[in-house]
């Protein structure tokens, strides 16, 4: 179950693709490219004090999770996927 704090990258009919967090309705920011907006989401988990970060593909299906660790994590979990 995802939380709240947590974000997905994925792709909208028009080309962009969206950052948003999971429980607002609206995107937090839009991109030109899935890079730039893993970028952003990545850094406003960070500031937020981390979480979730989920990536789907241009089919919609998720392609990547990864979790970004508290900014003052002195023991942070390790990601073997990324």
């Amino acid at each position: 179950m995802s939380k709240a704090r947590d974000r997905m990258v994925y792709r909208r009919s028009d080309g962009n693709w969206v950052n948003k967090r999971n429980d607002n309705d609206k995107a937090s920011s839009l991109h030109k490219t899935q890079g730039q907006a893993e970028g952003a989401a990545r850094g406003m988990l960070k500031n937020q004090g981390g979480g979730e970060l989920i990536t789907k593909g241009l089919n919609g299906k998720i392609r990547s999770k990864d979790t970004i660790p508290p900014g003052k994590d002195p023991c942070p979990p390790k990601d073997t996927e990324n």
